[in-house]
């Protein structure tokens, strides 16, 4: 009995977790399908998941729709108050069929499902960019001058974020100095403070220096992390204190303790920083919108908002986009999965 109701509270522990991640999925699917879709038939009902459109044919000189009537393909070439005339594809007999009390006929619209991969083509060349770096690149598609900027920026901000991060959290963790725990906690009471409150005084910060409209600006902001010094600070304390001992009898210096021992230890941690950090950086939106004036300094999610305007929206090359964008980050993710799964801490030490 208790066999089986532990069988039970598993199938269903299952079930809820399938439920709950295709949930999740459920939107990433809409996505992509809408990516091959016209415009016409992405907002259609009922919603069409798999991007179709009508058959159609020629006959006399004239395109036709073919519907399915009884088991053959026909067209309709005229309304008459009786019915629709139809006609059989490839043949020449007519046909009158009434319709019904709310005029409907017993036609069914033929559909074909067709994949529109020239949405992508179309999404990247969407923008084009006279000059790009400093005249390396002219009439460049837009998309390619975004993706180079957002790799630029978030290689950047991901690599400096790893090392600022690691440093500070050696020094929380490992280091004894005066009034170490009171910097930390004051560190830390950054994290209270909301990104929009601070952003237009470093906005003016920035303008002070004349840093704006650069890639500085872009980049310097998100090399520092108090979320990230808290989480290596919590990971390089949990490293044994025997490997430190034994290094300071060997003379390693701060340095190569931390450089030689901590960080070889920590590649999970890094690697989880890592991939987050790129995560947030890549699809980071404010903050560009607000120091980046020039189109060749733009990165990708404003690159995204040229298919949106105040009237309507080409959501099929918008979705289009959005996978272009999402490709790095499912790549990042997938080389670093295996740090990033992996959270045990291998050490010297025998138990």
């Amino acid at each position: 009995m208790v066999r089986h109701r532990k069988l039970i509270n598993k199938l269903f522990a299952y079930l809820l977790l399938s439920i709950l991640s295709g949930m999740m999925v459920l939107p990433l699917v809409w996505m992509l399908a809408t990516s091959f879709k016209t415009s016409s038939v992405v907002f259609s009902f009922p919603p069409r998941w798999l991007p179709t459109e009508p058959v159609v044919t020629e006959m006399n000189g004239q395109t036709y729709p073919v519907y399915t009537y009884h088991g053959k393909q026909v067209v309709v070439i005229r309304h008459t108050p009786q019915g629709d005339v139809i006609q059989s594809v490839g043949e020449k007999k007519e046909e009158i069929i009434s319709r019904g009390a709310y005029g409907h006929t017993p036609l069914q619209p033929m559909e074909r499902v067709v994949f529109h991969w020239r949405n992508y083509i179309d999404a990247w060349k969407a923008v084009n960019i006279p000059e790009a770096f400093g005249g390396l690149l002219k009439n460049a598609d837009g998309f390619l001058v975004f993706y180079l900027n957002s790799l630029i920026v978030s290689i950047a901000i991901t690599t400096g974020t790893v090392f600022t991060s690691s440093l500070a959290a050696f020094a929380f963790a490992r280091l004894r100095f005066r009034g170490r725990d009171q910097v930390f906690l004051g560190y830390l009471a950054t994290l209270m403070v909301p990104a929009v409150v601070t952003m237009i005084p470093l906005f003016c910060l920035f303008r002070i220096f004349r840093l704006t409209d650069s890639y500085a600006a872009l980049i310097l902001p998100g090399l520092f992390s108090a979320y990230g010094t808290f989480m290596l600070r919590q990971f390089f304390i949990s490293l044994p204190k025997e490997l430190e001992e034994a290094a300071i009898i060997d003379g390693c210096t701060s340095w190569q303790i931390y450089w030689r021992i901590v960080i070889p230890l920590s590649k999970p941690a890094l690697a989880t920083l890592g991939i987050f950090t790129f995560l947030h950086s890549w699809n980071e939106f404010m903050w560009p919108l607000i120091v980046i004036n020039r189109l060749s300094l733009k990165t990708l999610p404003i690159g995204l908002s040229y298919f949106q305007d105040s009237y309507s929206t080409d959501w099929n090359l918008l979705m289009a986009g959005s996978v272009i964008t999402l490709l790095p980050v499912l790549i990042v993710f997938l080389l670093g999965q295996r740090f990033f799964i992996k959270g045990i801490v291998l050490s010297g030490i025998k138990g």
